[in-house]
């Protein structure tokens, strides 16, 4: 006896339903999107996830094909995660009250099962037809994402203009990526704000990648098309744990080794320039920058060192002679509590004149930004290794962490670092010192650290080519970070 006949009414009805859902736009939007040099919200996650990998959830919610926003898990290099991706060609990539619930659905799963999140931005925001049916209050995606903070990677891949509750989404995530050309991130797009302020504006002046990633600080990194921002995405993940109750994974590589060209990179003389990525370059096996074009005074990046990943935070002395300003503190602060969260050690590269002066930056609250750094460095329980290549001045080395006692592992110098309130010469003009005490300010600080050294200020002066093998060395006798969630009490100023 069979029942094949029987099911074959029901599994046409399946597949009619699944393929309708599977449509997206249609072949006519599809093919103009394409023509527009635009890729698909399904091929788009065809580029992130592994090669066939990808399981749908909630295709078959909505009036519209998927309600215009595409949800499941798949995997990264062989890790599971979860994903969505809005839809434009549907709705204009809008939120219905079926979407809603598969955006909150699909991050309820991520913190349920542990895994990370990617989250693909182009879309209008919520509906407007919502406002014509009724709705009940439900848990939401970006309550969703507010919790997963510090427990699970988030990321967020803009590839078009992205309004509203949709936009939460990035400044909510982790690490966020704009496609250049095509992304876009506002509260409102440019008609609603021509007719709310009268203001006529583009969406790539209000929002568009230049922006966010080199201006506000939302979005960290930009990629040259889908595809870059989907591979930049998957470096990202294979740099962090999958949740914060593991560690990063560790990868053969080598070992120790003298780092010779550090001599040619880094000019002794503090007043001369040099690019701190180049040092770090030398040093690590693997430097993932991450918000190169805001608060470009200080460096951000993700590493392998040893095959271990790392955090850097990094002066770069090639703007501002390293000088730390509002964007560079708050974005420092924001990646060390990251960095902090997810178990990675952090490795402090201090070269600056202090944080930045003026009344320009005093108005932008430089004191608050940089108190907020101080506090996330001082508050992070991985373990920490600093530092000084060749200056750090006043709040520049404790922002730095520079004091030994601040949960260091290790507290390192090079030859001819200095270190001190303000420069000798200024301080000798400002507390109106007499010629020969002013003298005497100058020849210490021209002394290097060799006094500090002799209270131990460090725990020793290295020679530069020793750089990745001391960091190493500290590597090795650091604890084991604790595989569970930070928990903080209080808050950063």
């Amino acid at each position: 006896m069979t029942h094949r006949d029987d099911w074959a009414p029901l599994l046409a009805d399946l597949a009619r339903r699944t393929e309708a859902a599977l449509a997206m736009g249609g072949p006519e939007k599809l093919a103009k999107r394409r023509a527009l040099g635009r890729v698909d919200a399904r091929e788009r996650i065809g580029l992130l996830l592994d090669a066939d990998s990808f399981r749908e959830i909630g295709a078959l919610a909505g009036e519209v094909p998927a309600d215009a926003f595409i949800a499941g898990h798949g995997l990264i290099d062989g890790r599971p995660v979860f994903v969505g991706a809005e839809d434009f060609s549907v709705a204009g990539g809008s939120i219905g009250t079926a979407g809603a619930t598969k955006r909150a659905r699909l991050a309820h799963l991520a913190l349920q099962e542990r895994r990370p999140l990617v989250l693909m931005l182009e879309g209008a925001g919520h509906r407007a037809t919502n406002a014509l049916r009724g709705e009940r209050p439900a848990p939401n995606d970006l309550q969703a994402l507010a919790d997963l903070a510090g427990l699970v990677p988030t990321v967020a891949i803009v590839t078009g203009p992205s309004a509203g509750h949709g936009a939460l989404a990035a400044p909510l995530s982790d690490f966020t990526i704009m496609v250049d050309g095509h992304s876009a991130l506002f509260t409102a797009g440019p008609p609603l704000v021509e007719a709310s302020l009268g203001e006529k504006v583009t969406k790539e002046d209000l929002g568009g990648p230049a922006v966010h990633a080199g201006i506000s600080g939302v979005a960290h990194n930009v990629a040259a098309d889908v595809d870059e921002a989907c591979a930049l995405a998957r470096r990202y993940l294979a740099l962090m744990p999958a949740n914060a109750w593991s560690l990063p994974e560790v990868i053969d590589a080598e070992g120790d080794r003298a780092v010779e060209e550090l001599l040619d990179i880094i000019p002794p003389d503090a007043r001369r320039p040099y690019d701190m990525c180049e040092v770090l370059e030398a040093v690590c096996e693997d430097v993932f920058e991450l918000a190169p074009l805001h608060g470009r005074s200080i460096i951000t990046a993700l590493a392998r060192i040893g095959g271990r990943p790392v955090a850097v935070i990094a002066n770069q002395p090639s703007v501002m002679a390293g000088a730390i300003d509002v964007a560079a503190a708050e974005k420092a602060a924001r990646f060390i509590q990251i960095a902090d969260a997810f178990h990675l050690p952090l490795i402090q590269l201090a070269d600056n004149p202090g944080v930045l002066a003026g009344s320009a930056s005093e108005r932008a609250g430089i004191l608050r930004a940089g108190a907020r750094m101080f506090a996330a460095q001082h508050r992070a329980d991985v373990p920490k290794i600093h530092v000084t290549l060749r200056k750090a001045f006043g709040f520049g080395s404790s922002v730095m962490g520079q004091n030994a006692f601040n949960g260091q592992t290790l507290s390192l110098a090079f030859p001819g670092a200095v270190l001190g309130g303000i420069p000798a010469k200024v301080g000798g003009q400002t507390s109106k010192a007499d010629a020969d005490t002013t003298k005497a300010l100058v020849e210490n600080e021209a002394a290097g650290p060799w006094r500090l050294a002799g209270t131990a200020t460090y725990d020793a002066v290295i020679d530069p080519r020793q750089l990745r093998n001391a960091i190493l060395d500290g590597l090795r006798v650091a604890r084991t970070p604790v595989a569970e969630p930070v928990l903080r009490a209080g808050y950063l100023p």
